[in-house]
């Protein structure tokens, strides 16, 4: 008997299934930290220039509708301006790198995350402590940075491809590539070898967008596949160890690309 195969596009690709099945709601916690870096010369002077939508307490930021975050800060150090400015995905303006690399503090923001509406809180919330002076956004989840025009334009885009573009980083070591933060929409992290990405040409950038998009899921034993050309198939991992106490750690795991050829040359 043949199982009937659904398929679905992903940018000239499809995706292959005998079981395409809705993913169970996730429910695993999951909480974005980001840092904002300033140069306010005191908490009247931050609260002063916030929004007038926005509150500010010793512990918390909210939001109009009543959306907490937790919120701290720290005086500057002799690194952090360094590492916001070889985190930025897109140049930051020159007076937003003036600005950072001549801080007075970190604000931190925290909250939860774990689904695109808890990602499109977060970046509301940094909105609003950006307009009120910071220089841009820095996110520990993966350890990307953005100038602040460029956060305020994601944020007022919304949609899922922004915000894969803001949290989702791309890491290219020497044999594979991967990416961070996309627990932060929860959504497992990719990886794949780096030489079936430079052989078959398969964009990882599409693949982050499609889950993204969350039109229909991308799971163990699915099979992403070109008309033309190649085809992965898809298996679940558990993250890596190393960031399992770390903001880093995505706990919905990783979602690794494998060519068929390798499948079928191991065979």
């Amino acid at each position: 008997m043949f199982a009937r195969i659904e398929t679905v596009y992903v940018s000239g690709y499809i995706v292959e299934s005998r079981r395409m099945r809705k993913m169970s709601e996730r429910t695993t916690a999951v909480t974005i930290a980001l840092r904002i870096p300033g140069q306010w010369t005191g908490p009247p002077d931050l609260i002063q220039r916030l929004p007038a939508v926005c509150r500010l307490t010793g512990e918390a930021l909210i939001l109009s509708d009543g959306t907490q975050f937790d919120f701290g800060a720290a005086p500057a150090d002799d690194q952090f301006a360094q590492i916001f400015r070889s985190s930025c995905r897109q140049p930051p303006t020159d007076r937003e790198l003036a600005t950072v690399d001549g801080y007075t503090v970190n604000l931190f923001l925290s909250g939860a995350g774990g689904s695109m509406q808890g990602a499109r809180k977060m970046m509301h919330a940094a909105a609003a402590l950006v307009r009120a002076g910071g220089a841009g956004v820095f996110i520990d989840n993966s350890t990307l940075a953005h100038g602040g025009q460029n956060w305020l334009a994601m944020t007022e885009d919304g949609g899922s491809d922004a915000l894969s573009f803001a949290f989702a980083a791309i890491v290219r070591g020497k044999t594979e590539v991967w990416t961070m933060g996309m627990h932060v929409l929860g959504l497992r992290d990719i990886v794949m070898k780096r030489a079936d990405l430079e052989k078959d040409g398969l964009d990882i950038v599409e693949v982050i967008r499609y889950l993204a998009r969350g039109d229909k899921p991308i799971d163990n034993g699915h099979v992403l596949a070109d008309f033309d050309g190649p085809r992965f198939q898809a298996f679940t991992q558990e993250s890596p160890k190393d960031f399992a106490d770390s903001p880093l750690h995505n706990p919905f795991g990783r979602l690794k690309l494998v060519s068929m050829r390798d499948i079928a040359e191991t065979n």
